[in-house]
């Protein structure tokens, strides 16, 4: 009898009741899952993040340790089995997980620990990016190329939420982090976060996936509230051709340009336009295949895993959080609206109309804000197609999405 008794106290059951908080965790992730599989709202990312999320918070599978990571460093003396000292404990500023430790424990390290490093190190998002750029066709923006600034506004975005978020307490670093949720790039939140306030991880993956997948819902009013129906029904002309040897030398360019400007950024960046480079030079197509295809697969289900981990019931459930989603959308509609709004002043002086509509497909959010501005466009005219012309500064906003991050990263790193 005491055997089974000892046996029961060793349960998830039975040790619920010390931190009741992650029936609510286990709760989210089931959310998350029901949105992920039914909705279908960014399923191949929502999914594996919802399904750590579930893993890291079932009491007792000990798969992730803040400890080994508190602080924003990777402690490699705890990962070998070293004894957690008190003068250790006495050094974590992160008092939460300070309080759970206790001088001489070793840590027993978990998969989702070992998982974790490639996001640590930058490794999931780097290698992500190069599947990204493989499947990205640039001859748009090559064809059209003033609809970079159109990319380039909807970052603006961006650092208006920084401002705000520091307003209302969070730390420079955090502000940092926060603000990049509105270039509606998952890889490059996950990345900028990492590198400036990874105590925020889980909350910031998750809040930029949610309005990744909410494009449709989100943008419409904001398209329709700050244009005409006349200008919502303005035909762009078809663009021009684009040479193979523009493709070639694209990315060539844009990586040379951008490492020397913004070097920070240049890790992004680099694989970014690797991976086109791998799509469009012709002579490495087995290479394009692979990073699109099984090299991109398995990085995102061991980015989603191990990025869902971090959501842990102590660093989720409190009020960072609750702010950390309101600034998001702010600084992903102000993105939304900054696009549209430099196409309806680029009109002022262009002799070709832009469809401000396409504005909006500034934020990464690749392809979706394209569909959205194509969408919106037909609703007016149906014999309208922006779809291409709204790839341009769809695809801009990726490299400008990279750019800001490295921008945030150099001056609060």
């Amino acid at each position: 009898m005491d055997a089974i008794l000892d046996f029961l106290k060793t349960t998830g059951f039975a040790m619920i009741a010390d931190n009741w908080k992650v029936i609510i965790m286990l709760a989210i992730s089931c959310l998350l899952m029901y949105l992920a599989i039914v909705r279908k709202m960014e399923p191949l990312l929502l999914l594996p993040i919802a399904f750590g999320m579930l893993l890291t918070n079932i009491p007792g599978s000990e798969m992730f340790h803040e400890v080994l990571f508190v602080d924003g460093h990777i402690h490699w003396d705890l990962f070998g089995g070293a004894a957690i000292t008190q003068e250790f404990i006495d050094s974590i500023e992160n008092t939460v997980v300070a309080s759970t430790l206790t001088a001489g424990e070793t840590i027993s390290v978990g998969l989702l620990d070992v998982l974790y490093l490639g996001v640590k190190l930058g490794i999931y998002p780097c290698l992500i990016f190069i599947g990204v750029g493989a499947q990205t066709d640039f001859g748009p923006l090559i064809a059209n190329p003033k609809t970079l600034l159109l990319g380039a506004a909807a970052q603006v975005g961006i650092f208006i939420a920084y401002i705000g978020a520091t307003l209302m307490g969070f730390t420079s670093q955090e502000a940092g982090a926060i603000a990049i949720i509105g270039g509606a790039d998952g890889p490059t939140a996950i990345y900028t976060t990492q590198m400036l306030a990874s105590n925020l991880l889980g909350p910031i993956a998750i809040a930029a996936y949610s309005y990744m997948a909410l494009v449709p819902v989100i943008q419409p009013p904001i398209m329709r509230a700050l244009t005409t129906k006349q200008e919502r029904r303005i035909v762009m002309k078809e663009l021009r051709p684009v040479s193979k040897t523009e493709r070639i030398l694209f990315p060539i360019v844009v990586t040379i340009f951008v490492a020397l400007l913004v070097p920070s950024a240049a890790p992004l960046i680099g694989c970014l336009m690797l991976g086109n480079l791998l799509r469009e030079c012709g002579v490495t197509e087995r290479l394009s295949k692979t990073v699109q295809n099984e090299l991109m697969n398995i990085c995102v289900v061991f980015l989603g895993v191990s990025v869902g981990a971090t959501a842990t019931a102590n660093t989720f459930l409190n009020l960072k959080t609750l702010g950390i989603l309101v600034l998001g959308i702010v600084a992903f509609s102000l993105g939304t609206a900054c696009g549209i709004l430099l196409a309806k002043f680029m009109n002022l002086f262009s002799k070709n109309k832009i469809n401000p509509l396409i504005g909006a497909a500034g934020v990464s959010a690749v392809p979706m804000a394209a569909r959205v501005a194509q969408k919106e466009g037909q609703k007016e005219d149906p014999s309208n197609f922006l779809l291409m012309h709204a790839m341009g500064p769809n695809v801009s906003g990726v490299i400008g999405s990279a750019i800001a991050a490295g921008v945030l990263i150099s001056l609060l790193g």
